[in-house]
């Protein structure tokens, strides 16, 4: 079982999950560049490979852990955290620990050996988006776990260990500290002026247009002003929400469109460079926070983090986010017309609709 311990100087909890040593050799093995997708456990067909799914989408009549899904959700073969067990919260002398209780997912975001979500229709990055909402809503239900964080690692410079495009979720009993201080600072910030600094971020970005990438009905994408990483993205809402779970339809059908010309633009601009989102949302026991805004974080990996960084918690970034989003809003992204059947949503499940000529 997986330990949670807290660091007692800054309050910082770290995971000690000994079972995830084994997870190089039995998945690097299986990663290398050029992975052939008959080995590949991601791609349809080899189900078997892979824990029994949670949750996915499927065509009309196909079977739970066989062929015919879109998206699968299953949980992670090295789990940092496990849901079974209490949380057994107990002091270690002066320390603190608890057990490594949460969940680890794994979403996978294509049946086909694609590398990269980029490359993904626009419609099926829409379903994943109500994948990642899916999962939170029923997660939020167990009150042992207060914070759910959705990220992607994608190639081997950003600790993909499976080159199959895929996202995963972590689900903590504990909000992680560098949330914590982005809710500090933001709680700050309203107590100070009665605003969100998000939404006063995104009135400014937009009204200097100095570091905008995109800006779309309901969202704004841009480079922030203290930018820690070159080409680092946000998009952010426009309406002030602060919980990713409670995103409305016209929401991810946009969001679908900015993150598929976001993702494009940044590996057409860098020649395919590794790089980690991160969605940033509320806890679960919070309620909708006037402070704090939901958003995503886009991360090319293009740098090193060395030992100045990690002494001082400085950031070196040699490209001005002004540069890098005149670079990237210069960017042309094809729009490819939706290789598959329409999908739509009714009853907050998903329905395949043959497509009519």
């Amino acid at each position: 079982m997986p330990e949670l311990r807290k660091d007692p100087i800054v309050g910082r909890w770290v995971i000690i999950a000994d079972e995830r040593a084994k997870r190089p050799d039995d998945f690097r093995s299986a990663a290398s560049p050029g992975t052939d997708p008959a080995i590949c456990p991601f791609c349809e067909g080899h189900e078997d490979r892979t824990p029994p799914e949670i949750l996915a989408y499927r065509d009309h009549g196909s079977r739970p852990n066989g062929t015919g899904w879109r998206i699968r959700v299953v949980p992670n073969r090295f789990p940092a955290l496990k849901i079974e067990g209490n949380l057994n919260k107990r002091g270690d002398g002066i320390y603190d620990m608890m057990a490594g209780i949460g969940a680890h997912e794994v979403i996978i975001e294509s049946p086909r050996h694609e590398v990269s979500m980029a490359t993904l229709p626009e419609e099926n990055i829409r379903e994943v988006l109500w994948v990642y909402r899916d999962r939170l809503v029923d997660l939020k239900k167990d009150n042992r776990l207060v914070y759910g964080m959705l990220f992607k690692n994608v190639r081997e410079g950003g600790g993909a260990s499976l080159e199959h495009t895929h996202s995963q979720l972590i689900v903590t009993p504990i909000v992680p500290i560098s949330v914590w201080e982005e809710m500090t600072g933001a709680l700050e910030f309203f107590n100070y002026r009665g605003r969100c600094i998000y939404c006063d971020m995104n009135q400014q970005e937009i009204a200097v247009e100095k570091r905008i990438v995109l800006d779309s009905p309901h969202f704004t994408a841009f480079c922030p002003y203290a930018s820690r990483f070159p080409f680092e993205t946000w998009i952010v809402p426009k309406s002030h929400a602060s919980h990713f779970e409670n995103i409305p339809k016209p929401g991810v059908d946009d969001l679908g469109h900015v993150l598929h010309q976001v993702l494009n633009k940044l590996e057409l601009a860098l020649d395919n460079p590794s790089y980690n989102y991160i969605i940033h949302t509320a806890p679960f026991d919070q309620p909708e926070l006037p402070h704090y805004h939901w958003h995503i974080e886009v991360i090319p990996r293009l740098t090193r983090i060395a030992g100045f960084e990690w002494g001082s918690g400085f950031y070196i970034n040699p490209v001005p986010p002004e540069h890098a989003a005149a670079f990237l809003r210069e960017v042309e992204v094809d729009t490819p017309a939706p290789a598959h059947p329409a999908f739509h949503r009714t009853g907050g499940r998903v329905t395949a609709e043959a497509s009519k000529a």
